[in-house]
């Protein structure tokens, strides 16, 4: 690209010759009026360029169905560069060959066989938007010194880097390189315990075959097209601080750094701000989808600058999966660390749906089923109440180690990463009352005193032999009440989140990223993008509202059979306790207000004022 006259076409053969790809010469595309007025002297306007430039993306993209190729074409704005490159942005590389006003007009005056007149000169550089992502060449170089040097320097670098080759980062390398890209892999050297495992990873898969392997940082980080992306994929907390660290000296100002792990999303904005300072972006993203998600398609949560955003837009939406109607489950969410706070409230989301699934089987296991039984239970509800998680909780039930069911092998201490424990220090710094992500955090911490939950049985001869006395279906609805109200309090924390930070968080997209690629993705979700539309509640939603009605009934009598057989279900029963709570409009709230005046004169507001005044009462 750059002025006419500047030589584009000249290199533009001799690039395509050395890369033994097609040419094209823009010039050869103008239709016949526009050819007519810059002969007569008149410059070409916006309108003028717009169908030329769009037979030149047409052609771009037929060419990169096939080998590629070179296009010498002015380009002189950037939207006619977005025009140019729309839709392949990340498979073009724009190289902008520069010079003076002096130097390019002794050029076309020697030019005799084209349209443009030297007069015009003064209205391309009047017009010229000087490219800032781009390989600029000087045009006082020889063409074959111009050839070299654009493959010395735009041929060579990869589009991005992916840094820390655990299993979500090796998964995400192969996504990019499966979606086209050329990527960089860096994983550290350590003697004796990790060495030459970049290289040792490219040579074990096909499609990683131009992607470059390091160990040495400094190498890596080099071999980046600027501004470089580069992804992190290594444990989060003090980690990702000593490799920010290590990698701070090699990069260069509006250098990108995503950090793909289960970051706090308060560490998130401390880091945006601390790199922000040094000319360096920085964007929390969220990822969700497990080891085959991050291969095929995961749920991609970006946060930070807009701006950012848009350099590493094209290979995050590339490698997302793809919701019902072919859309990337990926978005911009905001700024700061909101893509890491969505993150960690998915989390939270998805512990109560995994104890919800564990409640349900044993619920059913005391209904006299045996876990076959319960499998093709739970296969049937798929037809109404779908989600990843229980489609895999059917293969778990089903899977066996020779005449033995492999789940009842398996030693009833739940773990975490502490996702959990963050949505609930979330929930309670906002002060919202996400009751069933910290009961199911809790349940998990429950599970682990294994040794008490034994002793104390013994001490008080608990037994559960008795039948539970429900139906499947009373069950499923109890199932789905419960359900609704953990999505209720996840996207209510997210829309307290958002007033109380200024993120301007948008629920509807949130809740599409998450219909697939993720781990929470269900057939719920998939109408809560439609719900979230209209309105921020959804209990209030007609059709929840119906639901809610519906199944009232038998997640009450679900969960009071449980209690008096004394089978625990912890989430299945608060999620009726919390519905009784937010449906109450004249709670014991009072009586709290009262003690806490008695005892600490903190004040209460008063009814028949309207809640205006603070009053103070002697109870003596």
């Amino acid at each position: 690209m750059g002025v006419s006259g500047c030589g584009k076409s000249t290199v533009g053969k001799l690039l395509a010759q050395e890369l033994e790809i097609p040419f094209i010469d823009g010039d050869d595309y103008h239709p016949e009026a526009n050819i007519k007025k810059m002969a007569s002297g008149q410059a070409l306007n916006d309108a003028d360029r717009k169908g030329w430039l769009e037979t030149l993306n047409d052609l771009a993209k037929q060419q990169l169905s096939k080998e590629g190729c070179v296009i010498a074409c002015s380009a002189l704005k950037q939207k006619y560069r977005d025009t140019l490159s729309q839709s392949i942005a990340h498979q073009v590389e724009w190289i902008y060959l520069s010079g003076t006003i002096a130097q390019i007009f002794e050029r076309l005056k020697s030019r005799s066989d084209h349209f443009m007149p030297s007069t015009l000169l003064q209205s391309q550089f009047d017009t010229l938007e000087v490219p800032n992502k781009a390989l600029h060449i000087d045009i006082g170089l020889s063409p074959e010194i111009i050839i070299k040097t654009i493959k010395n320097k735009l041929m060579i670098p990869s589009d991005f880097g992916l840094f820390g080759l655990g299993v979500m980062g090796k998964s995400l390398c192969r996504n990019l390189a499966n979606n086209g890209f050329k990527i960089s892999m860096f994983n550290r050297h350590v003697d004796g315990v990790e060495e030459q495992v970049a290289v040792n990873f490219k040579a074990q898969f096909s499609e990683l075959s131009t992607a470059a392997a390091f160990d040495d940082i400094s190498a890596f980080v080099n071999s980046l097209q600027q501004p470089r992306k580069i992804m992190l994929m290594v444990n989060a907390g003090k980690t990702i601080d000593f490799v920010i660290e290590d990698l701070l000296p090699h990069l260069s100002k509006n250098d990108i750094l995503i950090d793909g792990g289960n970051s706090n999303y308060l560490k998130t904005k401390e880091r945006f701000d601390y790199l922000k300072d040094k000319g360096i972006h920085f964007i929390g993203t969220g990822v969700s989808g497990g080891e085959e998600g991050a291969l095929k398609g995961p749920s991609i949560m970006p946060s930070g600058a807009a701006e950012a955003y848009e350099d590493v837009k094209p290979f995050l939406e590339t490698i997302a999966a793809k919701d019902q109607n072919g859309l990337p489950c990926c978005t911009y969410v905001g700024t700061e660390g909101s893509g890491h706070f969505i993150k960690m409230v998915h989390n939270g989301i998805e512990y109560v749906e995994m104890q919800l699934l564990a409640e349900v089987c044993s619920v059913l296991k005391h209904a006299g089923k045996n876990l076959d039984e319960i499998a093709d239970i739970l296969e049937t509800w798929k037809e109404t109440a779908n989600s990843y998680l229980l489609e895999i909780t059917v293969d778990i039930l089903r899977k066996k180690e020779g005449d033995h069911y492999l789940v009842n092998q398996i030693l009833d201490k739940a773990g975490n990463k502490g996702t959990g424990n963050w949505t609930t220090i979330a929930s309670t710094q906002l002060g919202v009352p996400s009751t069933l992500i910290a009961t199911a955090l809790f349940a998990r911490y429950t599970s682990f005193y294994k040794d008490e939950r034994v002793a104390n049985n013994e001490h008080f001869r608990i037994t559960t032999d008795t039948t539970i006395d429900i139906t499947i279906n009373e069950m499923l609805e109890g199932y789905q009440f419960a359900r609704i109200m953990n999505h209720y309090q996840g996207f209510k924390l997210i829309s307290e989140a958002s007033k109380s930070f200024n993120w301007d968080l948008n629920l509807s997209e949130i809740a599409r990223i998450w219909t697939n690629g993720c781990i929470i993705r269900s057939t719920l979700m998939e109408d809560l993008v439609t719900v979230f539309k209209n309105t921020t509640n959804i209990i209030m939603d007609e059709n929840f509202a119906a639901a809610i009605k519906a199944y009232k009934p038998s997640v009450k009598k679900v969960v009071s059979q449980c209690i008096l057989n004394d089978v625990s279900v912890p989430c299945l029963g608060e999620s009726i306790q919390f519905f009784n709570g937010i449906t109450t409009a004249n709670s014991s709230a009072n009586m709290i207000q009262a003690q806490r005046d008695y005892f600490g004169a903190h004040t209460y507001k008063r009814i028949d004022d309207y809640g205006v005044k603070s009053h103070h009462t002697n109870w003596k």
